[in-house]
């Protein structure tokens, strides 16, 4: 079928068959699919929706339109993705964790997108790492560290790269469908036999609300399950930054703090915790969720993730000694100015979408594709929701470059938080588990 027809069937509401979606990728990858005509294809997909087959037919061309890996490991490859938040540094702690637990963790991740962190910047805060190494590099250091933390590579799912161009100047970004596609043909291209799905809602998340956060949880877990992939999503809350931090070296610290036993926050190590353990059930390295959190604490307890980490980082180029003492490799930034409000109170919201926007306006994230980003910059010692803040207790603490960024800095924090009124009901970490 022609193009045209496909986008034709699309925008009359019909549904698609699976060789035609097929032809359409296939097409989209080699040339034969124009700019305009996949513009067209995902204005269509984004008014009239797909259904679950046509939904997992995408998945899977796009999964097919580059090299899919395959495994040849003593014990299950898992990974976990999250659809991005504020100090959501979980991906550092989980891929050790697994990997500590008998698991393999091949985590491709992305770079900052919007006002949410990127794990691929996180990663390259770390002197000397290659969050860009050869595919034949990757496989190696996962199969013989556990897990390796990268970038996205061209190899994997490049009809992604390009559609996803184009949604992205197309105001079609948020399409359940085409988002449950774009995330998952490169978790199945990556040969995962299981797979944690981190689904944030709230006003720091891109699905701000429960019910729509469930929708596109039911469809990943449905989706990836029919591909072949058995997954459970779960929904955890961002109407606050996870972390405490907020940015790229400075989470990185966080994280090595978390792995270390230096300092656990109780929401973060809860959703560390879940994911972590959906991941060992699925790939059988533990019957019931409770056994696996008695693995994961053994992990930390005994300093085997910690270690787990350091043998990446060292595996990837980094520093050989990272884990003992993060700032003394990576980029400090040169001022560090606490912020106080004008007037002292308690925390009653959080806009957690401007928090992450006042680390873009730092440099710590980008406003176009192709701006490069700061490590250095970010947040800590971020005031959480019922924190008393005032002359003894900051909002945050800034790292800037300048006193012109903390200046900016200062300002957009104190419009993002809300010291009077209702406070914000508190949330639990995990909001809700979604399985196919």
């Amino acid at each position: 079928m022609l193009p045209q027809e496909i986008i034709r069937a699309k925008r009359d509401g019909k549904v698609l068959a699976e060789a035609d979606i097929a032809e359409f990728i296939a097409g989209l990858t080699n040339g034969a699919v124009t700019e305009g005509q996949a513009a067209a294809f995902a204005m269509a997909v984004y008014f009239k929706g797909m259904n679950i087959a046509e939904r997992v037919a995408l998945t899977k061309a796009m999964r097919d339109s580059g090299t899919v890996l395959k495994w040849d490991l003593p014990g299950p490859v898992l990974d976990k993705h999250s659809t991005g938040g504020v100090g959501d540094t979980v991906s550092l702690m989980l891929a050790p964790m697994v990997a500590a637990c008998g698991g393999f963790v091949p985590m491709i991740s992305g770079r900052g997108l919007g006002h949410t962190g990127g794990t691929y910047d996180k990663m390259e805060s770390i002197p000397g790492y290659v969050a860009a190494p050869t595919m034949a590099k990757f496989r190696s250091v996962v199969g013989k560290v556990g897990c390796a933390i990268i970038g996205e590579t061209a190899d994997l799912a490049p009809a992604d790269k390009r559609l996803y161009g184009i949604r992205d100047v197309t105001a079609t970004v948020e399409s359940i469908g085409l988002i449950t596609a774009s995330i998952l043909s490169k978790k199945l291209a990556a040969g995962l036999q299981g797979l944690s799905m981190d689904v944030k809602c709230g006003n720091g998340a891109f699905m701000p609300t429960l019910p729509k956060a469930r929708e596109l949880a039911q469809s990943i877990a449905s989706v990836a399950t029919g591909a072949g992939l058995p997954t459970v999503a779960l929904i955890t809350d961002m109407d606050r930054p996870l972390a405490d931090a907020a940015g790229n070296a400075v989470e990185v610290a966080y994280a090595v703090d978390y792995l270390t036993g230096a300092r656990r926050e109780p929401r973060m190590h809860e959703v560390v915790m879940a994911l972590c353990a959906e991941m060992l059930v699925l790939g059988k390295l533990a019957r019931t969720p409770k056994a696996a959190r008695g693995q994961l604490q053994a992990a930390l307890d005994s300093g085997a993730a910690a270690e787990q980490f350091g043998r990446m980082v060292a595996a990837l180029g980094g520093p050989k000694k990272f884990v003992d003492d993060p700032w003394r490799h990576m980029e400090v930034a040169p001022l560090t100015v606490a912020i106080h409000p004008e007037r002292g109170g308690t925390v009653r919201g959080i806009d957690t979408r401007a928090m992450g926007m006042v680390v873009v306006a730092l440099g710590g994230g980008r406003s176009r594709p192709q701006d490069p980003v700061d490590h250095a910059v970010g947040l800590t010692w971020l005031a959480g929701l019922g924190d008393e803040v005032g002359p003894e207790r900051p909002l945050a603490i800034v790292h800037a470059r300048n006193d012109a960024q903390v200046q900016l800095a200062s300002e957009l924090l104190r419009a993002a938080y809300r010291l009077t009124g209702k406070a914000a009901a508190p949330q639990p970490p995990v909001l809700d588990r979604v399985t196919a």
